[in-house]
């Protein structure tokens, strides 16, 4: 983009830094705190996910990097730009797929990409509409007015407008509300192929396995504050807990007297389900407790912990607004 300065490619495409944020109260309500000291890094070139309920603070913090909401207080960077100071240059480097469907009925496809790459200035000989157009998989709908195409193309008509003026951060919120499988998997396809060429992803979701699945780093947001920020990977081993289910060759009626000393549940007649934690419990000891109480272990099967486990436990923990560790 001709609108950015040409200076060395940042660590962190997106730096936050003490942000606040405090809606005015009235007569009725009092002032509401949306977010609270919020603190965040997203690396150059990573897919991150900002997990959340509804009402946590995602929307405002995406809302506050497009310039649409304005903070109380805090620094807040889009590719090195301060959002406030170097205004024109941080809103060209970002490029914003919001939940609502935003488009005038009576454009069609290709007058929307032309419309908002002329908003960003950009030169009729650099635009790239039917390229991608064509990426989204919408080219052959390109000059049909967006009230005839499905809520999918709507959705990915939002993508394509985010990105007619290359922005190198792409916020993506809520992207695949109201998509089908198919749709979601192309969109998917395309904002992979962006990530390979250095576009940073932000993504918001409420598909806790597509953040599982598609980002490297992930931080959870709840009551306006960060709970969270770590590497998908590592975040997932931090909730030490997994399912153990075990078939035994013996119908049974309750725990046997040997095994109350794990945490377990007996279910059907015949599968006993023991959760433990695996760095202090070994399997093994659990199957040769199982064995000694006299009973042939006929099936096993182990259930890991997962994002969605991890986003109950510490939203649902997070009461009071505090960071919640999962493990020591």
């Amino acid at each position: 983009m001709s609108t950015l300065k040409s200076r060395v490619l940042p660590d962190y495409a997106i730096e936050i830094k003490g942000l606040n944020k405090t809606y005015a109260g009235n007569s009725i309500q009092p002032p509401k705190e949306a977010l609270i000291d919020i603190n965040l890094k997203i690396p150059r070139g990573s897919f991150f996910g900002l997990l959340g309920p509804n009402g946590a603070g995602k929307s405002t913090i995406i809302n506050i990097m497009a310039g649409l909401v304005i903070k109380s207080s805090g620094e807040v960077k889009v590719w090195d730009y301060e959002i406030e100071k170097e205004m024109r240059q941080a809103r060209s480097s970002i490029g914003v797929v919001p939940q609502e469907l935003n488009i005038d009925p009576f454009f069609t496809p290709r007058e929307v990409l032309e419309t908002q790459a002329g908003l960003y200035g950009v030169p009729k000989s650099e635009r790239r509409t039917d390229e991608i157009l064509t990426a989204v998989r919408l080219l052959d709908k390109a000059d049909s007015y967006a009230r005839s195409l499905s809520g999918g193309m709507r959705r990915r008509m939002l993508v394509a407008k985010a990105m007619v003026h290359s922005p190198p951060v792409l916020v993506l919120d809520e992207p695949t509300a109201g998509v089908d499988v198919e749709l979601r998997q192309q969109l998917w396809s395309y904002i992979r192929e962006l990530r390979e060429h250095g576009t940073t992803i932000l993504l918001t979701t409420h598909y806790l396995e597509e953040a599982e699945e598609l980002c490297d780093q992930i931080a959870i947001i709840d009551n306006g504050r960060l709970v969270t920020s770590q590497k998908t990977e590592d975040l997932l081993q931090s909730l030490d807990t997994k399912e153990l289910i075990v078939t035994v060759d013996t119908p049974l009626t309750k725990i046997p007297e040997k095994l109350t000393k794990f945490n377990v549940e007996l279910i059907k007649n015949n599968k006993l389900v023991f959760r433990v934690a695996p760095t202090k419990v070994p399997v093994e000891n659990i199957m040769d407790a199982v064995r000694a109480a006299g009973y042939k272990i006929v099936d096993l099967t182990t259930k890991e912990s997962d994002l969605e486990d991890i986003f109950l436990l510490m939203t649902s923990n997070n009461k009071e607004g505090k960071n919640i560790p999962i493990k020591a």
